[in-house]
């Protein structure tokens, strides 16, 4: 496997540092408001990169963090409290409120769960310990109860963005902080003021952590100081992920993260320059993720996420999400027929070899994904296969049961358990699924019937019906079949 590092900006091959092991932490969401399409592009990324790895059989530990105190905006206003004084709500009802929702949003896109999701407020003595190292170790200073890293003590710092301090330009001493030896220098604990709820018992008083410091403590909790892959979003490079990595390896004495992931951002177009730009709450331009799923299917949203490589910046728009749908559906509407096909096929027909190509799509698949997660080149691969499973059900062949069942199994693999675009066998040999299938065969039974009473009226009533619900279908000289629009 080959992984673009971030940190050094090249493809290198994937070793981990335990045999047969991974340990990746993505920076979560800040929750304090309901997900957008944006968080969606990061997240349903990194849910292939951990399918994959998992399909390549590494025992993974997915870490994926809360930010529930501590993230600022420019003024210092934690995010969590300006949104509770708006709602006039609890900080932690905010929090609640709004986890809940992106876990929400997440299970309905098909993104399986992290393995641990820890929450900064839930590890503020691992914080304050990491905190206290940084002091005496000389990277660290108080000054009236706040905690700042002294970026020029770090002789690397810079080096994943490529911003060297030297560089950088200053800042007003207003925004910097008046008590800062540097202005790039960043708050690790901020002294609360006696009206700030969210507030902790600290060695330098009453107080709350920086937003850097909790992926950094969280994370050497969870995967040690030096662990396999660190995900998140490109705009968060700078300071973010830059500062996680200074505290954290002065802290350690170790490397932090051997393998960094940045997924490019969701664009959308500016109304009025017509150049694209950030999808993002700041600039109020956002989709929120419960609000596509009321216009587009969860996989189809997928499908337009992966249809872009994880680090490429993917544009926005009605006619790419048309085009997702209509990609989708090919795949989707062939699994469908082989999978109804399987309830009649006999055991013994043509089509083994067909096996062979199975194989073939197979290795391609493992090829490509190997190839720093290219999803689009493996929904390409599965296309690919797709066609040619089209050409084979509507061949003269009758196609036997092992061949369909092995055509099944590769689509529930690839499609399914590692993108996530296709229900699983399981899933799609449910109750629930069987029902739905037997249903519509029925419906078309009658329809049949109507037709060959010439009760045409009913017959389109009945197509109308099933059209009605996204089911299209279509008379062939062998029968009709459905598939979904």
């Amino acid at each position: 496997m080959q992984i673009f590092n971030v940190l050094g900006r090249q493809k290198q091959p994937f070793t981990p540092i335990h045999d047969g092991r991974v340990g990746m932490y993505v920076c979560g969401p800040t929750v304090y408001e309901h997900s957008h399409l944006g968080h969606a592009k990061t997240y349903v990324s990194f849910d292939v990169v951990a399918r994959y790895l998992r399909y390549r059989g590494y025992d993974l530990l997915y870490v994926q963090n809360i930010t529930d105190v501590g993230h600022l905006r420019a003024n210092e206003e934690d995010r969590v409290l300006v949104r509770a004084a708006q709602l006039n709500a609890k900080p932690m009802q905010v929090v609640e409120t709004y986890t809940r929702s992106y876990f929400e949003d997440m299970d309905a896109l098909g993104v399986q769960r992290p393995d641990i999701s820890p929450r900064a407020s839930g590890h503020v003595p691992e914080q304050i310990e990491m905190i206290e190292t940084l002091i005496a170790e000389g990277h660290a200073y108080e000054v009236a109860g706040n905690v700042y890293f002294d970026v020029l003590s770090d002789a690397d710092y810079g080096k994943l963005s490529n911003r060297r301090v030297e560089e950088q330009q200053d800042e007003s001493r207003e925004l910097a902080g008046a008590d800062k030896r540097h202005p790039a220098d960043f708050a690790l604990w901020k002294n609360a003021e006696p009206e700030h709820i969210l507030r902790w018992h600290s060695p330098w008083g009453a107080g709350f952590p920086g937003w850097h410091i909790e992926c950094s403590a969280m994370a050497k909790k969870y995967l040690g100081a030096n662990f396999d892959i660190h995900g998140g979003g490109i705009d968060n490079i700078y300071p973010h992920n830059e500062n996680e990595i200074a505290q954290s390896e002065c802290a350690n004495h170790t490397a932090f993260a051997n393998y960094w992931m940045l997924t490019g951002s969701l664009n959308v177009l500016d109304p009025d320059e017509g150049i694209p730009v950030k999808m993002s709450k700041s600039l109020g331009n956002y989709v929120t993720i419960k609000d596509a799923l009321q216009a587009y299917r969860p996989q189809e949203l997928r499908y337009f996420i992966l249809t872009s490589h994880y680090s490429n910046p993917v544009l926005y728009s009605e006619d790419s999400l048309a085009s997702a749908k209509s990609g989708w559906e090919r795949l989707t509407n062939a699994m469908r027929l082989v999978r109804r096909q399987l309830n009649s096929a006999p055991d013994n027909a043509a089509g083994d070899a067909f096996l062979a190509r199975l194989s073939e799509a197979k290795d391609a698949f493992r090829s490509v994904m190997d190839d720093d997660f290219n999803s689009p080149r493996g929904i390409a691969v599965l296309q690919d296969l797709t066609r040619d499973v089209n050409t084979l059900l509507n061949s003269d062949v009758e196609v036997g049961l092992s061949t369909l069942a092995a055509i099944n199994k590769t689509y529930t693999a690839l499609g399914g358990d590692v993108l996530g675009l296709a229900p699983s066998s399981d899933a799609a040999d449910s109750g629930d699924g069987r029902r739905e299938a037997a249903l519509i065969e029925m419906l078309i039974d009658m329809r049949a019937q109507a037709r060959a009473e010439r009760d045409y009226a009913r017959s389109d009533e009945i197509r109308d019906q099933l059209a009605a619900l996204g089911i299209a279908l279509e008379d062939r000289a062998d029968g009709t079949s459905w598939k979904l629009q």
